[in-house]
């Protein structure tokens, strides 16, 4: 990171990003993005250095219609075929599968110019132009959660995370949602112009400055809400209320009236989760609550979920978020 804060100190000229735009994408993957870097030039400037220059560009420019049906005015990408592009940003779009046929074109423009960018990024389903251009074979790479299934069955080759809200790696960067392409925008910021000025367009844009990247988009009961989980729902709900509580494989299975192995066994191919995975994200979730909403002390807190001491607590937040869970407290505590 300080290697980025120095070369953003040192140039002369603001740092070239381009935002693919093509029909139908989601306005607010757009902009949403584009607000970051604005409020971020606005902090630059205030300092007297460069920030960024935010272009909107499509395969032939003039306006192009959102999915939300607002137009928005394009640049042509031809524009900067010899230009030096720092960052190339890909929106997503509700109907993704429509716009990877639509947008073939644009996706060899952006295998192209990928090459040449200091880095790429994608918007929640722009993950997809990105799979589809080839920069995502063998990565790891987050999309909005209702398309991780569909983009790890059209492109094998990639590691689809679930429960990442944005993904580094090396030179490529993806994120989940809209929000999270916030998030990522941020830290982008942050990784550039240092933590000052990204703690500022936190503040201007009233959202958090960082949330780890490997933070999960949506709680544990919702997530398995999502699927196919019938029969089990009383029982999710009954492990929340009685976190420290032993909760061996015996015991669930007794609650859900089933016999241990076959409560096993079926569990996992309802769930896609083993019985102690489940409780040990359970516990996970409860804790980062605790962390964010109470003041009791983190042993206190470790007891009260179920894991048992500090320690333990702390190795599941290392192994699941990549970050402790003082650190936690520390950046989400209201």
């Amino acid at each position: 990171m300080n290697h980025d804060v120095v070369a953003s100190d040192s140039i002369c000229q603001p740092r070239t990003l381009v935002f693919l735009a093509y029909p139908q994408m989601g306005l607010l993957d757009l902009t949403g993005a584009q607000t970051v870097f604005w409020a971020a030039t606005k902090a630059m400037t205030e300092r007297g250095l460069p920030g960024y220059a935010v272009h909107t560009a499509s395969l032939d420019g003039g306006l192009m219609r959102t999915a939300e049906g607002l137009a928005v005015d394009t640049c042509a990408l031809h524009r900067f075929d010899e230009a030096p592009i720092d960052t190339l940003i890909v929106p997503g779009a509700p109907d993704i599968r429509q716009a990877m046929i639509d947008c073939v074109d644009l996706v060899d423009w952006l295998r192209a110019a990928s090459v040449k960018a200091r880095r790429t990024a994608s918007v929640c389903s722009g993950t997809f132009l990105m799979a589809q251009a080839g920069l995502l074979d063998g990565r790891r790479a987050a999309t909005h959660w209702a398309m991780c299934e569909m983009l790890r069955n059209g492109f094998p080759a990639i590691e689809v995370d679930l429960d990442a809200i944005f993904i580094q790696q090396d030179r490529i960067w993806t994120s989940a949602g809209v929000s999270a392409g916030i998030d990522m925008a941020l830290a982008l910021v942050e990784a550039d112009c240092g933590r000052e000025v990204a703690l500022q367009v936190a503040r201007e844009l009233v959202v958090f400055l960082k949330r780890p990247g490997g933070q999960a988009q949506f709680s544990q009961l919702l997530q398995l809400q999502t699927r196919d989980s019938a029969g089990f729902d009383e029982l999710h709900v009954w492990i929340s209320q009685h976190l420290d509580d032993d909760l061996t494989i015996e015991q669930l299975a007794r609650q859900a009236r089933m016999s241990p192995r076959n409560f096993a066994r079926v569990y996992k191919r309802r769930t896609g989760h083993t019985p102690a995975k489940a409780v040990e994200m359970f516990r996970l979730e409860a804790a980062r609550r605790l962390l964010e909403d109470s003041q009791r002390n983190i042993d206190q807190i470790a007891r009260s979920c179920g894991f048992g001491d500090e320690e333990r607590m702390r190795l599941t937040f290392q192994r699941h978020l990549s970050i402790s869970p003082r650190d936690y407290r520390q950046r989400f505590s209201r």
